[in-house]
């Protein structure tokens, strides 16, 4: 059951973690090796899929756990990702020039790029991966120990990271970002840079910072990147962003100031946008400007705004 009425894409992961049973070798051994256990597997970053049966679509080409585990070859691209019920699932990490789907995983499915696939799956199957998809992105950059240099281990089902050499502990790490829209009245204020695709615009982010709060943060990059003075923040929802490893922290912000200016090195331009505006942006249907994907955070930050009675 959701802990939320609202949950934005990746999340909503419907498995049990079962993070008691990662230190449990015996016991992940035998889950990997039953014939009812699961697996699902990514290669170069892509996820594996297959079409929607009778319903068009997308979802999860499931592979069993014993083949993810012979792909593996070891524990280094192996991941215990949780229960569904009693059904162990686990997650293989594949790399190299070779599509797998022509060679060991041929006529099971296809790997497709998680973003532009995401709508496309049912929700909870998204967050699977794109939990599966943030683990493995972590491991990748994170082959050697931070203390000492030296390559680490995976450990705890690939939960964590060993230092044989230092007995350093390595944890994922997730970074956070503060994604805010800022308010005035009847109107909203929307960035964009320039790299974005003609006419996008969205809404202000950055990373949260060493001894800040939300708020804070919140305050801090309106005022770097637009001159805005924020007077209250309220909190909209969150979202596991594995583009590599963010939960982004949606924000509404009421400002104090109408005069923003963008800063010339994250936003190229910002643009106020009156509520029937923004009711008309995020239907594609305004002359001039578009709205992010429905996917990202910030198209339902826009989006609850403009509904708001």
């Amino acid at each position: 059951m959701p802990l939320d009425a609202f949950m934005n894409t990746f999340a909503g992961n419907p498995l049990d973690r079962a993070s008691d049973k990662r230190r449990d070798d015996a016991w992940i051994a035998e889950k990997l090796a039953a014939p009812d256990s699961l697996g699902v597997a990514l290669w170069n970053g892509r996820v594996f899929v297959e079409d929607a049966k009778g319903a068009g679509g997308a979802q999860i080409a499931y592979i069993s756990a014993a083949m993810a585990g012979e792909l593996a070859q070891g524990a280094e691209h192996l991941l215990f990702l949780g229960l569904w019920k009693d059904t162990a699932v686990f997650a293989v990490d594949l790399d190299g020039p070779a599509d797998p789907a022509d060679g060991p995983l041929q006529g099971l499915g296809r790997f497709d790029d998680l973003r532009a696939t995401a709508l496309m799956l049912p929700p909870t199957e998204a967050a699977i991966l794109a939990t599966a998809k943030q683990m493995f992105e972590w491991r990748r950059r994170h082959t050697h120990c931070a203390a000492c240099g030296q390559p680490s281990e995976v450990a705890e089902a690939g939960w964590k990271r060993v230092c044989p050499a230092c007995k350093a502990e390595h944890f994922p790490r997730t970074d956070p970002v503060v994604i805010m829209l800022p308010t005035k009245g009847e109107k909203c204020l929307l960035g964009r840079q320039a790299a974005w695709p003609k006419g996008m615009f969205s809404a202000l982010a950055g990373f949260l910072e060493p001894g800040e709060t939300i708020e804070e943060a919140c305050a801090r990059e309106l005022m770097e990147e637009a001159a805005l003075r924020a007077s209250k923040v309220r909190y909209h929802s969150t979202q596991p962003w594995p583009y590599p490893s963010s939960l982004m922290i949606g924000l509404i912000a009421e400002v104090e100031n109408e005069d923003a200016a963008p800063d010339q090195t994250e936003l190229d331009e910002v643009r106020w946008f009156t509520r029937e505006e923004a009711k008309v942006l995020i239907t594609g249907a305004l002359p001039g400007a578009r709205a992010p994907g429905a996917m990202a955070i910030a198209f339902q930050l826009i989006k609850a705004w403009a509904e708001e009675a």
